[in-house]
């Protein structure tokens, strides 16, 4: 795609606003921010015929994208696990997510919570030890969003860098 000066701009505006809402994405449960980010670097890389940005930068990107992506979705399960939970509030945690995605931002967190606090309760746990696991998972869960929040600022920096650099 050979894109003259006008054209470039506008790509690069485009660019700027699918970052931003990547940015926002990162810190939205449910929202994938990475994805935007990796999205404007695609769209950037196809209006310079790939001069900057070729596969393998891209594929870097597309990693960190990917990591972000799994991140998340066990962050709470990991944080159920590290404040105590057994398999079953593990998998309880990873339930709800799955649950939890599908009721937007708030289901995404307290499904993730509720579902490890539940698979303590059907384990035999008592209430003190479940809620812990749930607060773990919510922990996890926030961990994640500030990850995901530096694999965000890592990805724009590395696509800033590349294009500055050439």
């Amino acid at each position: 795609m050979d894109a003259g000066p006008g054209a470039l701009t506008a790509i690069g505006i485009v660019v700027g606003l699918l970052f931003v809402a990547g940015l926002v994405g990162s810190v939205v449960p449910w929202m994938p921010g990475p994805l935007f980010i990796l999205a404007g670097a695609i769209l950037w890389a196809f209006a310079t015929d790939f001069q900057t940005l070729g596969w393998g930068r891209l594929a870097i990107l597309t990693t960190l994208a990917v990591l972000s992506f799994l991140l998340d979705f066990l962050a709470g399960a990991l944080g159920a696990r590290r404040y105590g939970a057994s398999r079953y509030g593990v998998v309880g945690a990873i339930a709800g997510a799955i649950v939890g995605l599908f009721l937007g931002p708030l289901g995404l967190i307290l499904g993730c919570v509720v579902g490890a606090v539940a698979g303590e309760l059907l384990r035999g746990a008592d209430l003190e030890g479940s809620v812990r696991s749930g607060f773990g998972a919510l922990v996890g869960l926030l961990t994640g969003l500030v990850a995901d929040l530096v694999v965000s600022i890592t990805m724009i920096g590395l696509f800033l860098y590349w294009v500055w650099r050439g």
